[in-house]
C-alpha cells in the first residue's frame, strides 16, 4: 500500500502524486461514486478512467473491477485490491456495480 509522503504543508500520494493540506480528521464520512451513489464498505465497485500508477507499467484500465473495498479518511477515499496490490484512489473515478 503506497503510504503518503509527508511535505512540510500537507500530505502526497505516492500513486499519482496528489497533494492536500493535513488535517486532523474524525472520520470517513459519506463518500459516493461518480454517479452519485452512496457507498460503503464492501462493495464493490468499477474503474471508469485509466489510472497510473507509480511502478507499475500500464497501470489500472477502464473497466477494472475492485472487490470489497475499504473506506478511510483522507483525500483517497478508496482502498482496494488491484492486480495484488492494495490501491487508493479517489471516488470519482469509480462506479459501484
Amino acid at each position: 500500500m503506497p503510504e503518503p509522503l509527508i511535505a512540510t504543508d500537507g500530505f502526497e500520494c505516492a500513486t499519482c502524486g496528489h497533494t492536500w493540506l493535513a488535517e486532523l480528521e474524525v472520520g470517513v464520512g459519506e463518500v459516493r461514486d461518480a454517479n452519485g451513489n452512496l457507498l460503503a464498505a464492501g462493495d464493490d465497485v468499477t474503474v471508469i478512467k485509466d489510472l497510473k500508477l507509480n511502478g507499475k507499467s500500464g497501470g489500472v484500465k477502464v473497466g477494472t473491477k475492485v472487490k470489497s473495498i475499504r473506506l478511510i479518511p483522507g483525500d483517497h477515499p478508496i482502498e482496494g485490491k488491484i492486480d495484488g496490490r492494495i490501491t487508493q484512489i479517489t471516488a470519482d473515478k469509480v462506479k459501484k456495480v
